[in-house]
């Protein structure tokens, strides 16, 4: 048997000085993953196909011919907790095994899963397998996009941390909702292709996705467990509980987390509130019909992808904490009540649009969190850093839906939106524990109390 070479331990910011610096490199890309921002792209963009109709297509005689309500379940309830869980393993299993093998996961475990779904479950109308098939793939995307998130923070340098982190999200929020969104309009209206031959298509492209992820990259850091050398048995499975122990050891991580789940909450509550506070299922009739509802989280979307550039590149000069306090916390509290009553209160649509394309940009200020979270702890805590930073994504998607389904009927949409600006207020407060050195924020603070204290020479 042949012993395996080990991988070399050298930094990130050692690999990087040995290369050339390349257009990639500017922008804030390191060379060798450029392919993964890719891979995950497109990854998304087929797994994003779907999100517009899918609800609809089950609970249609030729489609899944399940009851409205199954439907729901099957496509929000039970393919969220996947979702829930898998991004919290997405980060522990990266810890053990390496990013690409999470990936090889993530992404075999999407198009099995998918085959059943789309070739037995759906053709049977058996409600049972549907919504086992389709909840099951929900582990997929998070250990195919998600590791490569952790892959791309330990293989970067910590002064391109904040602009890979947004690269990261412009690919996958380009490719979930927005761009699936918009393949699948294509694909449904100027092509014709029926709602079962779109879901098909929505297989190629995550075929696609998972060959360049899997062949395209090869960069050293993502090839063996994450870990020093420290670290005992690195590929053990034993390891997954520290995903869990860290919270207590060191609290950051907590707190990290808790900011995690509230950055996006709010923005799951209110695209699951609109319909009944602003669209055609409002009780006397809404200003908004469905397709602009629809419209409006689309150009949210699409405002907060460009913005992810700008604040990850901004975030490595100002100092991701400061970032993410400032713009992300602050900046949203004032951002999502300003978005509701301005649309109720001028019942346009190109006010709520540009309210909700300003909410969209503030949102992007916490795309600094995910290179702090990593940054925080131990080599050896890394993965389970992230695990936390990724179980806060998908938890967010129950967080916000959970306040508006709690609150609403007591509150009302207004007092709805208070609560979620509330919220980020609190989270600025739980900033103060998200310090790091290697944050560039603490740099220039600590560089600057150094040169108060040297004395001047007269």
């Amino acid at each position: 048997m042949s012993r395996q070479t080990p991988v070399s331990r050298q930094t990130p910011a050692e690999t990087a000085a040995e290369r050339p610096v390349s257009f990639f490199d500017r922008i804030g890309i390191p060379r060798p993953l450029v392919w993964g921002f890719v891979a995950v792209l497109i990854f998304m963009i087929g797994d994003g196909v779907e999100i517009t109709y899918l609800a609809e297509y089950l609970s249609r005689p030729d489609g899944g011919g399940l009851e409205g309500s199954t439907a729901t379940f099957a496509t929000v309830t039970v393919y969220g907790v996947a979702v829930m869980v898998a991004s919290w393993f997405s980060g522990t299993l990266s810890a053990i095994w390496g990013p690409r093998r999470v990936m090889w996961l993530g992404g075999a475990w999407w198009i099995v899963f998918e085959v059943l779904f789309l070739f037995v479950a759906i053709p049977l109308q058996d409600t049972a397998i549907i919504v086992i098939t389709y909840g099951i793939r929900g582990f997929a995307y998070p250990l195919f996009a998600f590791a490569f998130l952790v892959w791309a923070q330990v293989a970067s340098p910590t002064g391109m941390r904040g602009s890979v982190a947004g690269w990261f999200w412009f690919a996958f929020t380009g490719g979930l909702p927005t761009l699936g969104a918009a393949v699948a309009a294509l694909a449904i209206g100027p092509f014709g292709l029926s709602l079962y031959g779109t879901l098909i298509l929505s297989l190629v492209l995550v075929v696609i996705g998972v060959l360049i992820g899997s062949f395209g990259v090869r960069e050293r850091h993502g090839l063996e467990p994450i870990a020093d050398e420290s670290v005992e048995n690195p590929r053990s499975l034993k390891r997954l509980g520290e995903g869990v122990d860290i919270l207590w050891r060191d609290r950051r991580t907590l707190a990290g987390g808790l900011v995690r789940i509230v950055n996006t909450a709010p923005q799951y509550g209110f695209f699951a509130m609109f319909p009944f506070t602003l669209g055609p299922e409002t009780p006397g009739g809404g200003f908004l019909s469905t397709a602009e509802v629809s419209t409006l989280a689309t150009l949210a979307y699409g405002a907060n992808i460009a913005a992810n550039l700008f604040f990850g590149v901004f975030g490595d000069r100002f100092g991701w904490r400061r970032t993410v306090t400032w713009f992300g916390c602050v900046g949203c509290a004032v951002g999502i009540p300003v978005w509701y009553f301005g649309a109720v209160l001028s019942e346009s649509f190109l006010i709520a649009a540009a309210c909700g394309a300003v909410y969209g940009i503030l949102l992007a200020g916490f795309v600094p969190l995910s290179a702090l979270m990593p940054s925080m702890v131990a080599p050896k805590d890394k993965g389970s850093a992230l695990a936390i930073l990724n179980f806060g994504a998908g938890g967010a998607a129950f967080v916000g839906p959970m306040m508006v389904t709690v609150l609403h009927p007591f509150v009302g949409g207004g007092g709805v939106a208070i609560a979620f600006s509330l919220l980020y207020l609190a989270m600025a407060v739980l900033c103060r524990y998200l310090t790091d050195e290697s944050d560039p924020g603490e740099w220039h603070r600590n560089a600057s109390r150094s040169t108060e204290a040297v004395p001047t020479v007269a």
